[in-house]
């Protein structure tokens, strides 16, 4: 009786802080509702282990230095003491420091100190196969439960096969090969819905009827033989088979399924974002995007790949000069150089410039941290990769901060990811590459520019027929391709372009023409409201 009331009241409490977290990421396909990873999990599907997993499962948790901890409790054989050798042997072979094997059905037992010891001293737990609901009897809500987060959380490894891969998730699949069932897993992989021996048994089916249950979640099948190697915020596939990611219709969009071969990898704020989206009430993209109008001040928009005095001299003035106070943000670069987004800007003339930066959200709401922003007269956003800026500062102090600039009359700029972030529809925002223009879930920049689309190093990288794609699934935007050293300057509806290049306007209305974009050179102006040229 005590069980179960314990497991109501540990159920109760994960289900509510599941549903706090899907609330945050439902508001706006907002900040990635989990952090990264500080250890690792190895998450297999049954059937026979292969040798390469094996050994990564080694390699992670230290390889010759290895404690490995292994949890033989799904299996209805782990009581008896003759088998234990057979959980062990196996990873003997591969000479870690240890192996120890930890077993007990007893809760009273695994809420003990003198339990859990081993796995405070290891490096890595393994969960053999079986049925995932003795594991969750035995160790949900205790001390040793904790010991497996605590684990985790120093960098530590935790695997399983089979059931082992089952309990991973929170809900927890159960139920037989055509319907599914759920009860209360660990939790490790927030966010999405295990499931094992995936194709093998038929299981597809099961899954996506769990996950119809459970709308904003990811569905995650592994195949026998095969292992899905989660770190950090990256999922890696290995084995001979293939892991398959679900996600259910919403946001204009039907099932998802992508199956991922051996050696090929998935973003998991990605995936989160994207689950999270479809199952909002107010999805992303909307039918009707913002009228392309910046109300009060400007935006300098610039293609990257350079710029010119010209383009630079603008951004100044509508600053309200080189003295006037700049703050660059340089978070889309993989380094986040602040001294060389400061040299950038003095080097065009800047005299007084502030660098802002972080990837920690918390740091990003706090009232300090981005107090600069107050006094400022123009933000600079640096070229990278702009799904950083949005990991870092969407939805935080600092993001409303960087908008009040603007509302005040000031201006913002940046260049390639810089520009991308202005726009309403941010074009190539996945975090594993750049090639794609549409990234589910990294779509939506920070909207300084509604109702566009605006995309960089337009001609220099042929990018032209990637935007006629994206015009065509999402004509309700306006689409925008700015070459290299090229810039549009934003002020009400007009865009006036300057530098070297040329800037592309796509008009879905207007798609029948050849090229489906007007050419506009130096000197152009256009309005963006009435999508008609200025002259």
């Amino acid at each position: 009786m005590r069980w179960r009331v314990l497991r109501f009241l540990y159920h109760f409490s994960m289900k509510l802080s599941i549903i706090c977290l899907l609330a945050t990421a439902l508001t706006a396909v907002g900040a990635p509702p989990i952090e990264e990873l500080k250890g690792s999990l190895v998450i297999v599907g049954g059937g026979k282990l292969p040798d390469v997993v094996r050994e990564k499962f080694v390699a992670l948790a230290g390889k010759s230095n290895a404690k490995i901890v292994v949890i033989p409790t799904a299996s209805a054989s782990a009581d008896k003491p003759e088998e234990a050798e057979s959980y062990l042997k196996d990873w003997k072979k591969l000479n870690p420091a240890s192996v120890v094997l930890l077993h007990t059905r007893d809760r009273k037992v695994a809420d003990t100190d003198e339990f859990v010891k081993p796995i405070t001293e290891a490096t890595a737990v393994w969960f053999s196969g079986g049925d995932q609901a003795r594991v969750t009897k035995a160790y949900l809500g205790t001390k040793t439960e904790k010991a497996f987060r605590d684990l985790l959380a120093r960098g530590g490894t935790l695997g399983g096969t089979s059931a082992g891969a089952a309990l991973m998730s929170d809900p927890m699949i159960t139920g037989g090969t055509t319907t599914a069932t759920s009860d209360t897993g660990f939790g490790f992989l927030p966010g999405f819905i295990t499931d094992q021996h995936f194709l093998k048994r038929k299981r597809q089916g099961r899954l996506k009827g769990l996950l119809e249950k459970n709308p904003g979640l990811v569905g995650l099948g592994v195949d026998e033989s095969t292992a899905v190697i989660v770190s950090g915020r990256t999922l890696e596939v290995l084995g001979d088979s293939t892991a398959t990611v679900y996600l259910t219709p919403g946001a204009g969009q039907q099932w998802l399924e992508q199956s991922l071969k051996s050696k090929q990898k998935a973003d998991l704020f990605q995936l989160r974002r994207a689950a999270a989206n479809r199952a909002a009430k107010e999805p992303f993209p909307p039918v009707k995007p913002g009228k392309p109008v910046v109300e009060r001040g400007a935006l300098v928009i610039i293609g990257g790949g350079g710029t010119t005095s010209e383009i630079m001299n603008r951004f100044f003035a509508l600053a309200g000069g080189k003295d006037a106070l700049i703050v660059a943000v340089p978070t889309a670069s993989e380094t986040a150089s602040a001294a060389s987004e400061d040299r950038f800007l003095k080097q065009w003339g800047a005299k007084n410039v502030k660098v802002l930066h972080t990837r920690d959200r918390k740091t990003a709401d706090d009232p300090e941290f981005s107090k600069v922003l107050l006094e400022a007269k123009g933000v600079w956003f640096g070229g990278g990769r702009q799904w950083r800026f949005i990991d870092a500062y969407e939805n935080t102090l600092t993001a409303k901060r960087f908008r009040e600039v603007l509302d005040r009359g000031g201006v913002i700029g940046g260049s390639s990811a810089g520009a991308s972030i202005q726009s309403e529809y941010m074009p190539r925002g996945h975090p594993l590459g750049n090639l794609q223009i549409a990234a589910e879930g990294y779509e939506k920049g920070f909207g300084y520019l509604p109702g566009c689309a605006v995309d960089q190093h337009f001609f220099a990288k042929r990018r032209d027929r990637d935007m006629t794609g994206l015009m065509k699934r999402h004509p309700q935007f306006l689409g925008i391709g700015i070459d290299e050293a090229t810039a549009i300057v934003v002020q009400g509806s007009t865009a006036e372009v300057l530098g070297h290049g040329v800037v592309a306007i796509y008009d879905a209305a207007a798609a029948n023409q050849s090229p489906d974009y007007l050419s506009l050179k130096a000197g152009a102006k256009y309005d963006l409201a009435t999508r008609k040229t200025i002259k």
